[in-house]
């Protein structure tokens, strides 16, 4: 393989003077083609029936799209049953433009011609292929020989055109591998077939323009397109189209650039379904646009949906990897990562910021349909970060700065020893196990008895079960934990001090658990003990998590 990358050639560059691309924006959506039913349909092992094709067209006018190719009707009688259908029926909602593709051949055309009566709203979209190798290779034809099947096609189409005299037609004409040909030739098939359907500023006709197979890198492509509109001899009778493939992995890009370079439009599929390596991608497109601050004017909102639809009509699954609607994009491993997503999360929640910004999170998940229960997943790369999202996320236990370290310490081990993940039922079991222990001391029964007048100390009663043996005591503190702090010192013989103390409710509701947190110091201060206690009564509470962190210790 070392010696076998000589037989390939870098695709040449285009002449191109003052390109304008490069400093351009993109700042309102193109106008989108779905060609799911077409290039989509015709790249899979299992191609569509009726029932997977109407499931496609009603989500793809569910999300908004205003043009939908729906099938190559002349190729097959399951595509021209699918058109009349669609017609026959109603399907097709009056805001929305449907559009068939034929080759350049006579008896294809009537015949898609014929698909389309009754229809209210089309595009007919011919096309045959220009590009150097498919003349040399495939047709052994000359440039003016290839330029006549496309002017033959196009006169066939204008005097046929009758035939759909009650509805609303539109013209397309795509020169198929486009970016295998030469600009100059390219540039000229189209200017023929503009005149020849007299295109004109009321009535533009679509120029796409396919890469049929990506050859190039993003920025030539983008050239490509600046080039031809800035040399059609009248621009605004055109409404340029993009066609991009996936060969080189960078159709994405291509496409984005090619915006900027001018085009209007882009023909493309969900998540990128398509011949060999795909076309492009229209769920990543537009959701780039929208984290840009740009509508994209497709609905993503449920995303949920639209993976469910592909892979029930395509048959293919979504990569857990793929951007934005991947099972794991949302999702971080790494403990910096996991600490980073956190803080974001905390400081918009914190801010009320109308402005999403959130480390490692392009996106909103909630705005295509996610929640944030998946954000953060724990294995043996993540980091206390994660451990402690998850409990707080899914158990509403917040526990302090050194609480988090003990247990994702003990989280890594389990990790480690696993090579597992971690799901969350086994963080709260290692929490539970950790930090609500209940033996050897146990708590019976906790009274307030109220602030002594002299002293203004708080007065509790306790029992505690130590071992078989309830020992009730009376003591007074500066409040309730306080005082209970120093009833188990007296009675117990216990050398420890309180050193912090933290509290939340676990929910909203009537039957809503306070959660308590405590840091006790032992060893004349060298060591922390951390306990949780939960319990209805937020009094309670705290007093539970006391006992916890001594039967660490007595334990």
């Amino acid at each position: 393989m070392n010696k076998n990358y000589n037989k390939y050639s870098p695709y040449p560059a285009v002449e191109i003077s003052n390109r304008q691309w490069p400093n351009n924006l993109i700042t309102k959506a193109p106008t989108w083609c779905s060609v799911d039913l077409r290039d989509g349909n015709q790249a899979l092992v299992e191609p569509m029936d009726s029932i997977r094709k109407m499931r496609m067209f009603k989500q793809l006018v569910n999300m908004g799209f205003k043009e939908i190719e729906i099938g190559f009707p002349s190729a097959s009688d399951t595509d021209f049953n699918f058109v009349r259908e669609l017609i026959t029926e109603g399907h097709i909602p009056n805001d929305v433009t449907v559009q068939v593709l034929t080759q350049s051949r006579e008896a294809l055309i009537i015949k898609t011609l014929e698909s389309l009566k009754g229809c209210e709203n089309a595009i007919i979209h011919l096309y045959n292929s220009t590009s150097t190798l498919q003349r040399e290779v495939v047709f052994k034809e000359s440039m003016e020989g290839v330029k006549k099947i496309a002017t033959d096609g196009a006169k066939i189409i204008a005097d046929q055109l009758y035939q759909l005299s009650t509805s609303n037609i539109r013209l397309q004409y795509s020169p198929e591998s486009f970016t295998g040909t030469e600009l100059p030739y390219a540039l000229d098939v189209c200017e023929n077939v503009l005149d020849v359907w007299e295109a004109s500023i009321e009535k533009p006709v679509i120029i796409n323009l396919p890469a049929t197979v990506e050859m190039s890198t993003p920025n030539i492509h983008a050239d490509q397109i600046e080039w031809m509109g800035n040399n059609f001899n009248e621009r605004n009778r055109v409404i340029l189209s993009l066609h991009p493939h996936n060969d080189r992995g960078t159709a994405i890009a291509a496409t984005e650039l090619g915006l900027m370079a001018g085009a209007d439009r882009v023909e493309g599929t969900l998540f990128g379904n398509g011949e060999r390596t795909g076309n492009v991608d229209l769920v990543t497109l537009g959701l780039n646009l929208f984290t840009q601050g740009v509508d994209p004017n497709l609905d993503f909102s449920k995303i949920n949906d639209l993976i469910d639809t592909a892979e029930f009509c395509n048959r293919l699954p979504i990569h857990e990897r793929h951007p934005y609607a991947g099972s794991l994009v949302h999702t971080a491993f790494s403990g910096s990562h996991q600490d980073a997503i956190r803080k974001g999360m905390e400081s918009i929640e914190k801010t009320k910021s109308e402005k999403w910004a959130v480390p490692y999170l392009p996106i909103d998940p909630a705005d295509i349909g996610r929640t944030y229960e998946a954000i953060i997943r724990v294995n043996s790369q993540s980091g206390k970060g994660g451990t402690a999202w998850l409990l707080e996320t899914d158990y509403q236990i917040r526990l302090p700065k050194g609480a988090e370290i003990e247990l994702s310490s003990k989280v890594q081990k389990i990790a480690d020893e696993t090579g597992n993940e971690i799901t969350s039922d086994i963080i709260w079991q290692t929490f539970d196990e950790n930090f609500i222990i209940k033996n050897p001391f146990e708590l019976v029964d906790f009274k307030v008895e109220g602030a002594n007048r002299e002293t203004n100390l708080e007065i509790i009663n306790a029992k505690v079960n130590y071992k078989s043996q309830i020992i009730e005591f009376s003591s007074q503190g500066n409040g309730p934990i306080s005082a209970f702090v120093n009833g188990m010192r007296e009675n117990f013989d216990l050398q420890f001090t309180l050193e912090d103390f933290g509290q939340n409710t676990r929910s909203a509701t009537s039957k809503a658990e306070s959660a308590a947190y405590v840091e006790l110091k032992f060893n004349n201060g060298e060591n922390s003990i951390f306990g949780c206690g939960i319990d209805t009564s937020i009094t309670v509470a705290p007093i539970l998590a006391v006992i916890s962190a001594i039967n660490k210790i007595a334990s």
